[in-house]
């Protein structure tokens, strides 16, 4: 049987039913956004030479990983260590060294490495300078830029000059390794001292001069769940994904090492 509604109360009775509909429909979009939302929430602390490899790892990891959003906070290693220290809300790090993180063993889980990286110099794009080598780095008439030797990089810089007897003079010591091949790219310096991944990324505006093996340094990079974590389990598997065979293939993708 079917009937029409007439009149006021007809009219009122159609308009209460679209009402209700329309407030259904409403109902139903954010009960569909919220079985979307991320359950857990990550955020790692990383070296800032981790940068562009991180922001492809991570997505591959949220694709695998439905319910986890990661998010990460790059700076130097020291930095990092600085911020834990200061119970900076976290819940993983990964360093460029293993001293930082064995500064921080009782902040950590057991740390693992997760990959490892070399040193290039780093000049303008076309090489201007001509530097060829180490030694070309000591030439009073070229602007050096390091990192500070706090810092992983500036350390392994200082490790490999100081081990040839070579005497550099940096017009600026950086924070961190982004910041020395920044000024590099700006043409603010005319060499630097980086990781190869982090030239990598730039071959468009510098050139990346190899040092050899017998002169270089190898960068271990040690990740580990942070005991201050809200959400220790997710942490763990975050760190242990980072040795898994797809996450290691984004990694030398990059130009990172096998650990």
């Amino acid at each position: 049987m079917s009937f029409t509604l007439t009149g006021r109360r007809g009219g009122a009775a159609v308009l209460s039913a679209a009402l209700l509909a329309t407030l259904a429909g409403c109902g139903s979009d954010d009960d569909a956004k919220d079985s979307v939302a991320p359950k857990t929430e990550l955020t790692v602390l990383a070296a800032s030479s981790l940068t562009d490899v991180f922001a492809t790892a991570g997505a591959a990891y949220e694709k695998e990983n439905p319910g986890t959003k990661v998010t990460f906070s790059f700076a130097g290693s020291q930095e990092l260590a600085a911020q834990v220290g200061q119970g900076a809300p976290a819940d993983a790090l990964v360093t460029a060294d293993t001293k930082t993180m064995d500064g921080l063993t009782s902040d950590t889980g057991k740390p693992t490495v997760i990959a490892k990286n070399r040193l290039v110099i780093a000049t303008g794009e076309g090489n201007p300078e001509k530097v060829e080598s180490l030694t070309d780095l000591a030439d009073p008439g070229l602007k050096v830029v390091l990192a500070a030797p706090e810092v992983p990089v500036g350390r392994y810089g200082k490790q490999i000059l100081d081990a040839q007897k070579i005497d550099v003079k940096p017009v600026s010591q950086e924070p961190n390794v982004r910041a020395v091949l920044s000024k590099v790219e700006l043409g603010e310096a005319d060499a630097g001292l980086v990781y190869r991944t982090d030239a990598a990324t730039a071959t468009d505006k510098v050139d990346a001069i190899d040092i050899p093996d017998a002169q270089n340094a190898i960068a271990s990079y040690p990740a580990a769940t942070l005991k201050s974590s809200k959400n220790t389990k997710a942490a763990a598997a975050f760190v242990s994904w980072l040795s898994t065979p797809e996450a290691q293939k984004i990694l030398q993708d990059a130009g990172f090492q096998k650990p």
